[in-house]
Formats: structure tokens, C-alpha cells, sequence
């Protein structure tokens, strides 16, 4: 036997370990088709910076299941890899740039993707050895960038495919637009908070007459692009007006435009009346659609106001002209009143910088088609949630589904694959044409825009196999297990594979969803930097070890719940990991090496009576813990096995065992309490592995007698 430390160190045995598990190629399962295979595609984090808590999160519970049903003897695959994140990326790189005092125009479209690709790369291996750190027994030897080549051939497929069906167009409707980012985003990508404003009262001029139309708004500004105002057809005050189809004058400007009736309009909103800015407003967008109103943009997409607005406007930014535009309806006599008011503004999730709803010529995804097979998978629990009470909040979100604009406008990411020629032709396809289908022109020029991220990444659990070949990979591993994220992407990413997977493959992408919670701190008050309470999880595994931070993440944290974290916590963790080890440290320093302890019997041994409840105490450890496992109710299963080795096994059986050691005369009663020892320790490592690896492997390794080369590959406790 190996000399223990008279301390656990992991530092020291953390990087040891993790190299022994991937020389022997204990990641990488065989294909069996005798045996149902265990599946989990890593979520691919963002290939542009460091891991940070919440990735330690997701890397701690799917390497538990994992683990787990290595040990059951399943061929087992977590598969890894690495997101471009399009929009994200191309900021992250572009702020690197300015520090160089360039712009990505300083190089150019092909330099810029270039040398964005190896920033990524670069970032990519700190990420994965970031991944390694914390245990990720993920099969390497089968990792994916959404990028690759492979991948990036399937998502044009995907796209063609889509188009010829009909379900993919391109239209000019209002989108969210990042002024800052210059791009589309998706409803998803807008953050959504509650700030003060002024809610603003304004007399629009009726056409010959000397009475009003009073309007409220938030947004005065955008009135310059009014071109009409709105009322309920069901509020009486307007019903005598409505029947006169009068003219309404503008405010400070030239021009006349009707009062409309629509039954979106809130009655209890200000006074009922409400102005029609179809270029920058989606609700107004929809009555200007209906009403066949003219659509006039009076901002423009660097956030400047355009000549469409007036002399006057034209060129300032939105808070400038808000401001003028106040003034000069004071000026005028148009301003009634402004008053406090709280509202929801939307801003960019990446930069912050508030959106403009503009109207825009963008891709767009015919969604309730996809959505419906989805939503039925559901119900026939082909697909489950855990926890199950996601269940109605992704029906609620399905069933309410808007057409989803894919196209963005960044040069970072998938471009999309659409060429078009002088003629007027548009040509999708895979592959660059050479000439137009049309004309047979030569001259095609691409289309400028990239795929939103989501879309290749929806498409992340089959394309990672091949499709749409049908490889050995994609036949045996396809549909996966297990897709395990966080709770706040299941609409962003989640419920768009379930679309994208049912629609390209026939079945549905994987069996179980788990969704975890947000990491907060010991105040549940979520991470920040401006709060200075985020953990650094590389800077935690140095300090106290990559096992007492796993532990501390699954402990006490069911499926969906906020994951509370602190120091302090982390701290609680180490001391069990040293108790485990100056336990283990015990126990080898006490087997005799001349005692084979694999060919002992147990007719030849003579058990009291505090070994067969100590026995009897793991066997119901072992049935609870397997329970919790199938239940996916990990801390729970976590619970168990801290209690049970801590408090039965460490206080109670070792404490007896060492008098028997110590006392006993019996050489039987001394051979049946190493025996227990050995016995207990080799299933508790067992148990804990899934949650310690590191540690449990360390000591394994240093056991007298091993059953297999590794614990990783043992056999899992019955």
C-alpha cells in the first residue's frame, strides 16, 4: 500500500487523476447495441471567455449522472463543445480590437471572421482544460464547435430545407434592433425592466374644428412618425368622432391622418386615445397592417433621428429630440400635462443599450408550424420536465408563439445562405452558386446578414452526430438522454431544439429535460460583478478542491430551485472531504497487506451485532440513494451518503472497530472488523464518486485490493 499524505491535498492529486481517467479512454463508450446507451450533449458554452459559476453548475450535475450510469454498466456519452455565440462573440472581440484603436472595418469581413475564429480557439482550450479542472468526464475524442465545418454544412441544410417548405421568408415587419450592436434581436434577447418616465399628454387638432384629440404616450418622440391615432371601437367618448371619419392634424408637422377604431387599444390607458407609430412600435405595427396605415421611419438604425421627421429633428439622438419635441409642443400649446408613469423598457441582454423597435427587412421562421408538434410531444410524455412544473409555463410560451427573425446583422456566425443576382433572382442553397439559376449570370453577390446563434444551436443534439447522414453515432446515440441547462434558457434554447429536432430528425431530441436554477449568494441576491459577490469556481478549486465545490453545489438544491452558494459552504464540504480522507487513511493504515481481502468469506467471518446494523445501514443507503437517482433528485442522494459516512460510519462503526482493533484478542473478530472497514469504505467510494470523483478515485487507487483497474469503471452498489 502507498503512504497516505498525512492531509488531503487536492491540488496535488486533482490534475494526476484526471489524466489517468482520459489515457485509459474511460470517457469514450463503445457502440453496443445490445445495451440502451446514457446520452447527455454538453450545452456548448461560449467559446469567448472564461467558465464562470453557472457553468460549474451545469459541468457538476451532468457529471454526477454520468458517472452514475458509467458505473451501471450503460455505454455512457457526454459529448463536448463550444458555441460561437454570434452577437456575444463579435462584442467581445471588437472591445479587444479597440484596444488596438481598430474597428472590425479597419479589417474587413474576411480578416475580421478570421482572426475572430482563432480568438476563439484560443479560448476554447483554456475553457475545456477549465472543464477538465472540475471533473467534466466528458469524451473529448468527440468534441464539436458550432462552427465546424460538419456542423455548419447540417444548419445550411437545415435552412434550405426549411425555405422549400415554406416555413422560412424574408419580409420587411418590425424586429427589435440593438442601436449599439447594429443588429435584429430576437424577443429573447431583449431584457425586459420596470424604469420612471413621464407618461405624456398631447392635443392632436381636429381638421376644421377647434376641439382636440388628447393622446398619452412614454415615447413623445416618435409622434413624427404617427399616421394615425387609435381609439376602442367599444369607449363611448369616441363613438360620435368615429362615425364622422374625421381628419386628425399632427402636431408640428403637415400632415392629416385618420382615427382608427381597434380593439387592441386599452381604454383605461390615458384617455383612450393612443398615437399610431407603425415604423416603431410592434402593437402599432399590427394596427397599421390592418388599417393598411403608411409606415413612416423616423429613426434610423444607428439610433439617430431621420430627415422623415422634420429639418428640425433630423440627426439628433432619441433623448435629444424628445426633449425638442417637448419644448416645441409647449411652444404651441399642444402639451397638456406630463406625469409620473413606470413602464417596461426593453434593453440589449449583451450591451444593455435600450432597443428601437424598427421595421426591417429580416428572415424570418413560420414558428407555429414547429410549434405544434412540439407542443404535442409534450403532452404525450415523449419529452419530460423536471421539475414538472415547466411543463405549463413552456405550453403557455408555445401556445402564444410569435414568427422568429433569424437573421442578424453581424459578421460573425453562419451567413446566411441565400445569393442573389442583378436579374432579381434569389438563390438558396448549400453551396455557393457559380451562375444564377435564372439568367446564368456570374456576377451573385451573398447575402451580408449571419444566423441568429439559436438557430445552429437548436439544432445542436443531432448535428454533433453527422446528420444528415445517418452515421453509426447518430443511429446509436440519437435521441439523446438527458438535456440538462439552466431553467432561464428554455425558451432561448430548449423548446427550439425540441422544434428544430422533431422537424429535421422525426423524433424528439432527447427524453428528459432538467433545468437547474440560478446560482445566488448566502442573501440569495443573484451574482454580479458590481455587487463583488461573484466565485471564481478555478479560484474555489485551488483554494478547497474541485470536489468540495461540486459538493457544495448539489447539496441541499432540488431540480429548478435557486443554487445558494457561499464560502462558507464550500468550506463545510473540504471538512467532509478530509474526513473522508483521514478515514480511508485510517482504514489502510489498519488492512494487514499479507490479508487478501477479495478472496475473504464471509462464513469465515464473525460478525456482532454493530456489524450487521452497519450492513444493514448501508444497504438502505444504497436503495435510497438509487431512488434518488431515479428521481433525478441528486441532493437528495447527496444528502444520504454525507449523512450516512459521517454520522454511521465515521462516529459510530469506526470508532467501535478501532477498540476491537485495539483490544481484541479474537484473530476472527480482527479479520471480520478490517473486513467491515474495507468493506463499507469500498462502497461509500462507490456512492460518493459520482459527487467526489477526485478523491474517491485517489483513494481507490491506494486500496490494498482493487476490483478494476479504476473506480470510475466500478460497478454501481446493489
Amino acid at each position: 500500500m502507498n503512504q497516505m499524505e498525512t492531509t488531503y491535498k487536492p491540488r496535488n492529486i486533482e490534475s494526476k487523476i484526471y489524466k489517468m481517467w482520459e489515457k485509459g479512454g474511460y470517457f469514450t463508450p463503445p457502440i453496443n447495441y445490445s445495451k440502451k446507451p446514457f446520452v447527455i450533449i454538453m450545452p456548448p458554452p461560449n467559446a469567448n471567455g472564461i467558465l464562470h459559476i453557472g457553468h460549474a453548475v451545469f459541468v457538476t450535475i451532468e457529471d454526477i449522472m454520468i458517472r452514475y450510469h458509467r458505473m451501471k454498466g450503460e455505454p455512457t456519452l457526454w459529448l463536448p463543445g463550444a458555441d460561437h455565440a454570434g452577437i456575444m462573440t463579435q462584442v467581445v472581440y471588437e472591445k479587444e480590437l479597440a484596444k488596438q484603436g481598430k474597428t472590425r472595418f479597419d479589417l474587413g469581413r474576411k480578416e475580421f471572421y478570421k482572426q475572430t475564429y482563432e480568438f476563439t480557439m484560443k479560448n476554447r482550450e483554456i475553457m475545456e482544460n477549465q472543464l477538465r479542472r472540475l471533473g467534466a468526464s466528458c469524451d473529448w475524442s468527440g468534441k464539436k464547435f458550432t462552427l465546424e465545418s460538419k456542423i455548419s454544412k447540417a444548419v445550411y441544410y437545415t435552412f434550405k430545407k426549411m425555405y422549400n417548405d415554406g416555413l422560412i421568408y424574408r419580409g420587411e415587419r418590425i424586429i427589435n434592433w440593438c442601436p449599439r450592436c447594429k443588429t435584429a434581436l430576437s424577443d429573447l434577447e431583449v431584457k425586459y425592466e420596470n424604469r420612471s418616465t413621464k407618461l405624456t399628454f398631447i392635443n392632436y387638432p381636429i381638421e376644421d374644428s377647434k376641439d382636440f384629440i388628447t393622446v398619452a404616450t412614454t415615447r413623445p418622440e416618435t409622434m413624427l412618425g404617427d399616421t394615425a391615432v387609435a381609439v376602442n371601437p367599444e369607449d363611448k367618448r369616441y363613438k360620435n368622432l368615429l362615425k364622422k371619419n374625421i381628419k386628425i392634424q399632427l402636431p408640428l408637422t403637415n400632415r392629416l391622418i385618420p382615427l382608427v377604431a381597434d380593439e387592441r387599444v386599452e381604454i383605461e390607458f390615458g384617455t383612450g386615445a393612443v398615437k399610431v407609430t407603425p415604423g416603431h412600435d410592434p402593437v402599432d405595427f399590427e394596427i397599421g397592417e390592418q388599417h393598411q396605415l403608411p409606415i413612416i421611419k423616423i429613426i434610423d438604425q444607428g439610433g439617430k433621428v431621420t430627415k422623415e421627421a422634420g429639418s428640425d429633428y433630423a440627426g439628433l439622438d432619441v433623448i435629444s429630440c424628445r426633449k425638442k419635441v417637448i419644448e416645441d409642443l409647449e411652444k404651441k400649446g399642444l402639451l397638456v400635462k406630463q406625469e409620473d408613469y413606470q413602464h417596461s423598457v426593453g434593453s440589449c441582454e449583451r450591451c444593455q443599450t435600450i432597443i428601437e423597435p424598427l421595421v426591417s427587412q429580416q428572415w424570418f421562421i413560420r414558428i407555429k408550424n414547429l410549434a405544434e408538434p412540439a407542443i404535442k410531444a409534450v403532452k404525450q410524455k415523449k419529452i419530460k420536465f423536471i421539475p414538472d412544473y415547466f411543463t405549463k409555463i413552456y405550453y403557455n410560451w408555445m401556445e402564444n408563439i410569435k414568427d422568429w427573425c433569424i437573421s442578424r446583422q453581424i459578421w460573425w456566425g453562419h451567413r446566411i445562405p441565400a445569393w442573389y443576382c442583378e436579374c432579381g433572382e434569389m438563390i438558396v442553397d448549400i453551396n455557393s452558386p457559380k451562375t444564377c439559376s435564372k439568367c446564368k449570370s456570374s456576377n451573385l453577390h451573398q447575402d451580408s446578414d449571419t444566423l441568429d446563434t439559436w438557430f445552429s444551436s437548436g439544432q445542436w443534439p443531432f448535428t454533433v452526430f453527422s446528420w444528415p447522414k445517418k452515421t453509426e453515432d447518430y443511429k446509436y446515440f440519437y435521441p439523446t438522454t438527458v438535456m440538462e441547462t439552466g431553467w432561464d434558457i428554455l425558451f432561448f434554447w430548449v423548446a427550439r431544439m425540441i422544434m428544430l429536432g422533431i422537424y429535421c430528425t422525426g423524433k424528439v431530441p432527447f427524453k428528459y429535460v432538467y433545468l437547474h436554477g440560478l446560482v445566488r449568494d448566502k442573501d440569495r441576491q443573484k451574482m454580479s460583478k458590481s455587487k463583488g459577490n461573484v466565485i471564481d469556481p478555478l479560484g474555489v478549486v485551488d483554494l478547497y478542491g474541485a470536489d468540495a465545490l461540486r459538493m457544495a453545489l448539489v447539496f441541499g438544491t432540488s431540480a429548478g430551485s435557486d443554487i445558494i452558494i457561499s464560502e462558507e459552504k464550500i468550506i463545510a464540504h473540504r471538512r467532509f472531504a478530509n474526513k473522508i480522507w483521514n478515514a480511508a487513511r485510517f482504514i489502510l493504515t489498519n488492512l494487514s497487506g499479507d490479508i487478501d481481502l477479495l478472496k475473504i468469506k464471509r462464513e469465515d467471518l464473525q460478525f456482532t451485532k454493530e456489524d450487521y446494523w452497519i450492513l444493514s445501514e448501508l444497504n438502505l443507503t444504497i436503495e435510497k440513494i438509487e431512488r434518488a437517482f431515479q428521481k433525478f433528485n441528486f441532493h437528495q442522494a447527496a444528502e444520504e451518503i454525507y449523512g450516512f459516512f459521517w454520522h454511521k460510519f465515521c462516529d459510530k462503526t469506526i470508532e467501535d472497530i478501532k477498540k476491537r482493533l485495539r483490544n481484541g484478542q479474537n484473530l476472527q473478530d480482527k479479520l471480520t472488523g478490517k473486513w467491515i472497514l474495507y468493506h463499507v469504505l469500498l462502497v461509500s467510494l462507490k456512492l460518493l464518486h459520482p459527487f467526489m470523483p477526485f478523491l474517491t478515485e485517489e483513494i481507490y487507487q491506494l486500496l490494498p485490493a482493487k476490483p478494476k483497474k479504476a473506480l470510475i469503471i466500478e460497478d454501481w452498489p446493489k
